[in-house]
């Protein structure tokens, strides 16, 4: 129980500290933190938990992650259940604080996003379903890539938090304009729920992408990371 409970802790932290540096302070007056502050937000959230509870759970906090561990032989199949369940009530959490504390602001609006991720018109940038569902499956590939590999017993020893958590970083600031970036079925399912409407109806993409491509970085990790040429 404490690796789920650990899991919920640390997702509860992902989306808090993610959806709510986007929710309440990406744009405040005058000294808003911006894509790049909403980016570091996602990253230094991964990264402060990988050192919190990776010794205890792993710090997955995404069911992508869990399954593309299941997939490189690195977790135990009998685990995942409860690891996705964990996650995805923590972000279930997480958006109901966050819900309480921004609907207490004089201009909160749900209906405005609420960090949701979205394509076509609820693309930040008006990216469409195809855009959307290719920067989901390469950016998820790319952060499978980078957790195994920086996880890896022949990796530098403890440094693996630190280039996860920078991972997280560069691939908001690629894909925020395209979907909000979720490469995370928790964090999407997280806030989608309280938006309801067209969040919760393309919420099917941000389970999709991200498990297709955490899978396809796994296949492709256990080929270029095995010990034989």
């Amino acid at each position: 129980m404490k690796s789920y409970v650990a899991e919920f802790i640390g997702t509860f932290w992902l989306v808090l500290g993610g959806c709510g540096s986007a929710v309440l302070a990406a744009t405040f007056p005058e000294v808003g933190i911006g894509l790049l502050g909403v980016s570091l937000a996602f990253g230094l959230s991964v990264l402060t938990m990988a050192f919190a509870i990776g010794h205890i759970s792993g710090c997955h906090l995404n069911p992508a992650v869990t399954l593309s561990l299941f997939a490189s032989g690195r977790f135990p199949a009998a685990k995942i259940p409860g690891y996705i369940i964990a996650q995805v009530v923590g972000g279930i959490a997480a958006g109901g604080v966050l819900y309480m504390i921004a609907s207490g602001g004089p201009d909160f609006n749900v209906a405005d996003g609420f960090a949701s991720n979205g394509y076509g018109e609820h693309s930040p940038g008006g990216y469409s379903l195809t855009s959307a569902l290719i920067t989901e499956i390469v950016m998820t590939l790319m952060f499978v890539l980078v957790i195994l590999g920086a996880t890896d017993q022949r990796a530098p020893a403890g440094l693996a938090p630190i280039a996860i958590g920078l991972a997280l970083t560069l691939i908001h600031l690629i894909s925020i304009p395209i979907t909000n970036t979720s490469v995370n079925p928790a964090r999407s399912t997280g806030v989608a729920v309280f938006v309801g409407d067209w969040a919760t109806a393309q919420l099917w993409l941000f389970w999709v992408a991200p498990i297709f491509g955490g899978l396809l970085g796994a296949a492709i990790y256990r080929y270029i990371g095995s010990s034989s040429d």
